[in-house]
């Protein structure tokens, strides 16, 4: 059975699990004032598209799309589940979330995430969706802590 992506369901407790355990992955590296993930409630938000992968009912991954300005959206919440990872699931929720964009004519997407070590294959995977580097967007400055990136889709 292969994954499917969906629409989360923020009444299924495992997707709660889940996101804490996003945010607890990212605790120890990240500086204090430095994390920008989104919790749940902030999650639930109408402005914020969060999508899910679930294999066998699981969630396995998750990714989201927050309105930043009218045709400006910023990927937020990307992870997928350690014992999970390398198995092309987060290639294809990036593809599904970009989709889902162009669909909708969002004009561009845009990114920030850490700049360690611990960051380095999310990096990779944003730069192989042709995301480019670029200055602080919307409400972020300058931080030596955070890669910013962006994806031009018209």
């Amino acid at each position: 059975m292969r994954p499917v992506i969906e629409r989360a369901d923020f009444d299924d407790p495992r997707l709660v699990t889940f996101l804490q355990a996003h945010l607890d992955d990212l605790a120890p590296d990240i500086e204090s004032g430095s994390c920008h993930a989104l919790d749940v409630t902030k999650l639930m938000d109408p402005s914020v598209r969060l999508w899910v992968v679930r294999d066998r009912g699981e969630v396995v991954a998750t990714g989201a799309l927050a309105m930043l300005d009218p045709g400006h959206e910023e990927l937020k919440s990307m992870r997928t589940a350690p014992e999970q990872r390398g198995r092309g699931i987060a290639r294809a929720l990036l593809e599904h979330l970009i989709q889902d964009a162009r669909r909708r004519r969002i004009e561009r997407i845009s990114l920030e995430t850490g700049s360690a070590d611990f960051f380095e294959p999310a990096r990779r995977l944003y730069a192989t969706a042709d995301f480019e580097e670029c200055p602080p967007f919307g409400h972020y400055s300058d931080d030596p802590n955070s890669t910013f990136m962006t994806l031009k889709l018209s």
